[in-house]
C-alpha cells in the first residue's frame, strides 16, 4: 500500500486511548531497540497489528508519530524539596538512575535524528529534557534562598552538564554503568565542592 493516497482524503478514524497508547509504547520501544533511522511504519504496523494506512491517517509521518509518542508517554516529574541542596541532588540522581537504562537507549536512538529534524528535537527537549532542567533550576533557586548556594556561583549553570555527563562518560572511559555508589562518590568529589556545599 502506498504511503499517500490519491483522490479525496480518507476519513480520519479515531483509535481508542488504549490502542493509541499501545502504538506509542511500540514506537518508543522500537526507537530504543533499533534507532530512529531504522524505525519504519511497517514495523509499527506489524507489532501493533495495525494497518500502515491507519497510522498515516492518524499521524501523517514518522517524525510526527515519534514526536507524539514522546509527548504522550512523558512522565511528569515530582518536585523534590528535602530542605538540603545535597539531599535534593542525591534524590534527583536516584530518580535518574531508576530510568537511566531506558532513557539512555531512547536518547541514543534519537541522537542522530534530532540533529537533522528540529521538530523531533523540540519534542525530545520539551518532554524529556526541559522538565528536568526546570526542576533542577527550582532546586538551586531554593538553595540560594536558604543561603546554601551563592547566587553567583560559576558552577551553577554547568550543573546539568556535570550530572548528566557523569552518566555517559563512565561508559565511554571505563565501559561500566554509572551506579549509585559511583554517583555518590562523584557528587562528593566533584559536584558538591563546585557548588561550595558539604
Amino acid at each position: 500500500m502506498s504511503e499517500q493516497t490519491s483522490g479525496a482524503p480518507a476519513r480520519r478514524t479515531r483509535l481508542t486511548p488504549e490502542r493509541e497508547r499501545e502504538v506509542f509504547t511500540t514506537v518508543v520501544d522500537l526507537v530504543r531497540e533499533q534507532g530512529y533511522e531504522a524505525l519504519t511504519m511497517d514495523a509499527v504496523a506489524a507489532r501493533t497489528r495495525s494497518s500502515k494506512a491507519t497510522l498515516y491517517r492518524q499521524w501523517e509521518s514518522k517524525p510526527k508519530l515519534v514526536a507524539t509518542a514522546l509527548r504522550h508517554l512523558a512522565e511528569p516529574l515530582t518536585d523534590v524539596d528535602t530542605g538540603s541542596l545535597a539531599d535534593d541532588l542525591r534524590h534527583l540522581v536516584t530518580e535518574f538512575l531508576m530510568h537511566a537504562t531506558e532513557d539512555t537507549a531512547l536518547l541514543n536512538g534519537l541522537a542522530h535524528a534530532v540533529s537533522k529534524d528540529r521538530d523531533l528535537w523540540q519534542a525530545l527537549y520539551e518532554l524529556h529534557i526541559r522538565p528536568g532542567l526546570d526542576m533542577l533550576d527550582a532546586v538551586l533557586a531554593r538553595a540560594v534562598e536558604r543561603g546554601e548556594l551563592a547566587p553567583d556561583n560559576p558552577a551553577r549553570e554547568f550543573l546539568p552538564h556535570l550530572i548528566i555527563g557523569a552518566f555517559g562518560i563512565r561508559r565511554l572511559i571505563e565501559n561500566r554503568e554509572a551506579d549509585a555508589e559511583y554517583m555518590e562518590n562523584y557528587l562528593r568529589a566533584v559536584v558538591f565542592p563546585a557548588l561550595g556545599i558539604a
